[in-house]
């Protein structure tokens, strides 16, 4: 694994990304705030901490989405899938919704997530913010929101590690297994 970005780089990302979207976030419809497990979910909750310190007239609710049995490669994975809870406990029906995730690589974990999202409401509009997009698309997926662009070759991959999560911060390229 190779480091390609610092902490302090991660953190740029982030404030690039936070100022995009509030940037262009309604101020009178319900916003719904959604991370995408495990660090989509990290990247929600900052984002959320800092809307509710900065816009605390803002209504803003936030939920977690696991996308494991959407997967459209569920059935091809190695071992039995981890699987967590979803934790949407607000109606979407007519929400600002805010899809977050760490990397936008292929598309696909997108693609499910959508369709996830879905089962809990119908939104009004869906907006993509990613912490990376790394390029690469298999599917027609782009996102409204990004904190970075950077590329990655064919047959590797980009991580994102959070404190929260990994007790660090950085973002690594590396060979798919």
């Amino acid at each position: 694994m190779k480091r390609i970005l610092t902490a302090e780089q991660i953190e740029r990302a982030l404030e690039k990304l936070y100022k995009s979207i509030t940037a262009d976030m309604p101020r009178k419809d319900r916003v719904a705030v959604i991370g995408i497990r495990t660090r989509g979910e990290t990247i929600a909750r900052r984002i959320v901490e800092r809307l509710e310190k900065e816009h605390p007239h803002l209504s803003v609710d936030f939920g977690i989405l696991d996308i494991t049995f959407y997967r459209d490669d569920l059935s091809r994975r190695r071992g039995v899938p981890l699987v967590r809870a979803t934790e949407i406990d607000f109606d979407l029906d007519d929400t600002w919704a805010l899809l977050v995730d760490d990397v936008l690589q292929t598309g696909r974990s997108i693609r499910a997530a959508l369709d996830a999202l879905h089962d809990f409401g119908r939104p009004h509009c869906v907006r993509l913010a990613v912490l990376i997009d790394r390029g690469g698309r298999d599917l027609p997926i782009c996102a409204d929101y990004v904190g970075k662009k950077l590329s990655a070759p064919e047959g590797q991959r980009i991580q994102v590690k959070l404190r929260e999560n990994d007790g660090q911060e950085g973002a690594y390229i590396f060979k798919k297994a």
